[in-house]
């Protein structure tokens, strides 16, 4: 399926991140993280725009700078879902894709795999990607979110615990065990409701914004990828991605 115009990449970027302040111009292998992130989401096939939707000038003189469309949009959006949803209010696209702003080398594959999810079934409302856990560590590891999914690839439940909980260790039970990757694609429709979705218990308890779609009755298409992610949440994280840049020659 060739490039959609009504497919937008929307990048969310704020400079006054709480553990890495001005995280989008951090500087990697020479370019400010944000435009890698730009460069990877452009080369997605099936994306017919893509912005970064920032509330600093900082980062939109950067974006303009390397010849990439920033929109401004407010300052008090408390997640990034919000602040695409404001564009969304605004803009007539279809479909809007929330790549993520600290996520240098996010795959185009993975992308265009999104997009597909969603703009395939016209039922399909919301969509994010999961990808099969290959260490056994992650499993335990809360930082690591886990999806849980039903016959027809609806999430039934995205939780910091290792779902599904294998009760009999001493049997031979396999369970197959998902980790979520932050990419999701929203309809219009859905992102200009989310601001009248109230917050639920179980958003609150995990800390995870996807449940709050979960709580209000949505479903959450999750499409498979065999591209995992790599974000950059402190500055130590830098140093990690340049030298997996260094393998690629990227």
């Amino acid at each position: 399926m060739p490039a959609n115009t009504r497919i937008w990449a929307v990048i969310p970027a704020r400079y006054a991140a709480k553990r890495f302040p001005g995280k989008p111009l951090a500087e990697i292998a020479g370019k400010p993280m944000i435009q890698r992130v730009w460069e990877q989401a452009r080369q997605a096939q099936k994306i017919g725009r893509v912005v970064v939707a920032t509330d600093d000038e900082r980062i939109r003189a950067a974006v303009e700078k390397f010849g990439g469309e920033a929109i401004m949009t407010r300052a008090d959006h408390s997640t990034g879902t919000d602040r695409i949803a404001e564009i969304a209010a605004s803009h007539d696209a279809e479909i809007f894709i929330n790549v993520q702003g600290d996520e240098p080398l996010v795959s185009p594959e993975a992308i265009d795999t999104l997009a597909d999810a969603i703009s395939s079934d016209p039922e399909v409302q919301l969509a994010t990607l999961a990808v099969s856990v290959k260490l056994p560590a992650d499993i335990m590891d809360p930082n690591i979110v886990k999806v849980v999914l039903d016959f027809d690839d609806n999430a039934l439940y995205f939780s910091r615990a290792p779902i599904p909980w294998v009760r009999d260790n001493g049997s031979a039970t396999h369970a197959r065990h998902l980790k979520h990757l932050g990419l999701y694609a929203y309809r219009r429709s859905a992102l200009i409701e989310y601001n009248t979705l109230p917050p639920g218990d179980l958003e609150r308890v995990e800390q995870l914004e996807q449940l709050r779609w979960l709580e209000n009755g949505f479903k959450i298409r999750v499409a498979e990828t065999e591209h995992d992610s790599v974000s950059v949440d402190v500055p130590e994280d830098v140093a990690r991605v340049e030298s997996l840049l260094r393998g690629t020659n990227k």
